[in-house]
């Protein structure tokens, strides 16, 4: 990094830090706090190891989406999130078979433990209930204030996890056009934003494998701040798109965060993380031309040439994305392949014809996406572009 950003990068986190500081003593003298919440992340696991991550925020009274919500609504819950309160040095406690840990919150409020439990988790669930409460805070706050963290640990028997992106890949966000992403993000919410059609049916169908037993993990990493971490899960539930990890991104100028954590670099780490946990296990990888996900996938493959069993790539019908898309599908022919395609159906015809999925599967996913689409009936309609 050159010097001056290097210079910018650290004078902007000293007062961003100052500032928080300022603020927060200034809202506990006033006692203008509001009452506080566990938040935590869906996150990923071994049988011999578990990792829970979440934050400790003020509770700005954010509630579940609905249809009806207008758009000041969703401005007012989009700038709640992003306004966040987060409380540094908040003492909580994790709780997981016999065991009892303590963690602390950092500066943005977030606490992080890597658990080793006492004996090895079963396989017969691929979701693990970890319990977790807030003991102490600088803050005044109701006893009692308790949350659950959701972690996957994948059975043994699971043929292949599948690792897909978000933005443009499952959801229309138009990434690549800041004011159409601006729209998108900002004026609706986790009922109103559509996914690409068939979506669901597909990654279900991943989801069973070739032996139909439900078993293969997904892990969702996109590059979307935590803030949205809410929304986004809310969106995976509502449209009935196979649960998994979300592996979000910190947006922030502490630590370099704002300036070096690029895309590109953030979902790479979080790939290889993935693939280093699981060594026995390969992977189908899914995204979008609109951003850097071709070159992140060919670094993954490069690295790990015999992990990939497939790429899909969602053309988001941009002339010189696609070339770039294009020109690494030929670098990794013989390698993997990476299909780029206009529509899940695509993906799924290419999927059952290289036995990642079940042919049967094909008509129920096309039925899907014409329902999405509005082309038949079926689907309560409850979204809009």
């Amino acid at each position: 990094m050159p010097d001056w950003k290097q210079y910018f990068n650290s004078v902007s986190s000293n007062v961003e830090e100052q500032f928080d500081t300022l603020f927060f003593n200034l809202r506990k003298h006033l006692k203008l706090n509001d009452p506080l919440q566990v938040i935590t992340y869906r996150s990923y696991g071994t049988i011999n190891r578990l990792y829970v991550k979440g934050r400790v925020l003020e509770d700005k009274g954010i509630n579940s989406a609905t249809d009806k919500d207008t758009i000041f609504n969703n401005l007012v819950n989009m700038y709640n999130r992003f306004q966040s309160d987060e409380i540094h040095g908040a003492v909580l406690k994790v709780r997981f078979q016999d065991q009892e840990h303590t963690v602390i919150t950092d500066e943005e409020g977030y606490f992080m433990l890597n658990l080793a439990p006492d004996t090895p988790i079963g396989a017969a669930d691929m979701w693990h209930q970890i319990e977790i409460e807030l003991i102490l805070a600088p803050v005044p706050f109701m006893p009692g204030i308790k949350s659950i963290a959701e972690v996957l640990v994948p059975p043994s028997n699971a043929e292949y996890g599948i690792i897909s992106d978000i933005d443009d890949t499952i959801i229309h966000t138009s990434a690549t056009d800041i004011l159409a992403m601006s729209r998108r993000v900002f004026l609706h919410n986790a009922r109103t934003r559509m996914p690409f059609a068939g979506v669901s049916e597909f990654y279900k169908a991943l989801q069973l494998g070739r032996d139909g037993k439900r078993n293969n993990p997904f892990f969702y990493v996109s590059s979307s701040p935590w803030n949205l971490y809410d929304l986004l899960k809310d969106f995976l539930d509502l449209n009935q798109i196979p649960e998994g990890p979300l592996l979000l991104r910190d947006f922030g100028l502490q630590d370099n965060k704002f300036i070096s954590s690029g895309h590109m670099g953030h979902k790479f780490k979080e790939i290889e993380n993935i693939l280093l946990t699981y060594p026995l296990l390969n992977f189908v990888l899914i995204g979008d031309s609109g951003q850097e996900d071709p070159k992140i996938y060919r670094e993954i493959v490069r690295k790990y040439p015999e992990r990939i069993l497939a790429i899909y790539i969602r053309d988001v019908q941009l002339t010189d994305r696609e070339r770039i898309a294009k020109d690494i599908s030929a670098e990794l022919q013989g390698h993997v392949e990476l299909v780029i395609v206009d529509n899940t159906l695509e993906a799924a015809e290419h999927a059952a014809k290289t036995g990642l999925i079940y042919t049967e599967a094909i008509p129920k996913i096309e039925k899907d996406k014409m329902q999405d689409k509005g082309e038949i009936s079926g689907k309560v309609e409850t979204m809009v572009n």
